[in-house]
């Protein structure tokens, strides 16, 4: 099968390289912006690539929502199979280009979209044809990840991780999806239209680790606390929909503080398969090129669907999902939430809530902010 490839930076590369000595693959043309056009290999149309009878997939690593989807749009209209590493496109665009592949009697696999080279959602989308899934989530953000841990591991502050993930490539010049949860927040709702065939859009929230401080690392430690940054989705008992993205905060003992660095951990929870965990590199390279060519092999093999063409586009519902919180208040500051306890430290105070409803929780934060009051809060997780 040959596939042409949409984009030649970071991953496009990869996938490029990797198709070259992969089994039943072949490296087809690589579109390239004007100018950019140095090798054979290499054109600046995407209509050449549509009309090539040679090329079978077309494999889009380019990033953002246009000219992504209209060159999706173009590959399946040409009756070429499409994989995507684009979570933006997939979150924004995900049901439309499912349709349309369906139409068109070619293959939509998005897994590299999710987890990197962690096979989440290629596994996932095989247990749901078994197995009803409750829900699914984790640390899906290996930038957040690197730069929590490196702040609690190895003392750095906020700034200083974020630089340390930039040069290392884990974190963009700007950072700002990553560290305000929403890159997480795309991860999720492409995991629960998977899960649940409903892509949540509207009533999402997502907290990110933009105000984790030094104060609370060295608060944590001294209470046997370690931060985490987790996705979270899955069905209400009414049948809607939950996605957020907040901070969490585990004993030492809990299995997330065991993932360092850039990794992922992500999960879901079966009804009749139970908790089912998966680590490795979630960003990267070779990582996210590796689940390029899984979803084409995927669909050299015959498995071609993720979302299904029925897949509905639904607000989520987080009014009913309820848990504890640790708030970093000012000194002084006023809560106006069910509170458990209250330590003060230094100029701050750090709140046990009881029982909260993450809808409740995330917008209570939102008005303090708005008020020009300075609040960190994570989950107090078990």
């Amino acid at each position: 099968m040959k596939v042409a490839v949409l984009g030649f930076g970071t991953v496009g590369v990869g996938v490029y390289e990797m198709l070259k000595s992969a089994d039943g693959l072949e490296a087809g043309p690589v579109l390239v912006r004007a100018g950019k056009d140095d090798a054979p290999f290499k054109v600046t149309s995407m209509e050449k690539i549509a009309q090539d009878p040679s090329v079978d997939a077309v494999a889009e690593v380019m990033g953002g929502v246009e000219p992504a989807f209209t060159y999706a749009c173009c590959a399946l209209k040409a009756g070429k199979h499409f994989v995507t590493s684009n979570k933006a496109l997939v979150a924004a665009k995900g049901p439309e280009l499912a349709k349309l592949a369906a139409e068109n009697g070619v293959g939509f696999l998005f897994s590299a979209a999710c987890g990197g080279g962690v096979p989440f959602l290629h596994n996932m989308a095989l247990a749901v044809q078994s197995d009803e899934i409750v829900s699914v989530g984790g640390i899906l953000n290996g930038t957040t990840n690197y730069m929590l841990d490196n702040m609690q591991s190895s003392g750095l502050s906020y700034a200083d991780a974020l630089s340390d993930a930039q040069k290392l490539g884990y974190a963009e010049a700007d950072p700002t999806a990553d560290v305000t949860g929403l890159d997480a927040l795309r991860k999720i709702m492409l995991a629960c239209a998977v899960a649940f065939n409903a892509l949540p859009t509207e009533g999402l929230l997502n907290e990110g680790i933009d105000s984790f401080s030094a104060d609370d690392v060295a608060y944590l430690r001294s209470v046997g606390l370690t931060c985490r940054l987790i996705a979270s989705g899955g069905k209400n008992e009414d049948g809607s929909v939950y996605a957020y993205v907040e901070p969490v905060v585990f004993p030492g003992s809990a299995a997330e503080c065991s993932v360092l660095k850039n990794f992922n951990m992500a999960r879901y929870n079966g009804k009749n398969s139970g908790r089912i965990v998966m680590i490795g590199q979630g960003a990267g390279r070779w990582p996210t090129a590796s689940a390029v060519l899984r979803d084409l092999s995927d669909i050299s093999c015959g498995r071609r669907v993720m979302m299904k063409p029925s897949c509905s586009v639904v607000s989520a519902n987080n009014a009913s999902c309820c848990h504890s919180y640790l708030v970093r208040l000012p000194a002084g500051e006023k809560l106006d939430l069910p509170i458990e306890s209250c330590e003060a430290r230094g100029n701050a105070c750090y709140v046990r809530t009881g029982n909260v409803s993450v809808k409740q929780m995330h917008e209570k934060a939102a008005e303090l902010r708005q008020a020009g009051v300075q609040v960190f809060f994570a989950a107090i997780g078990e």
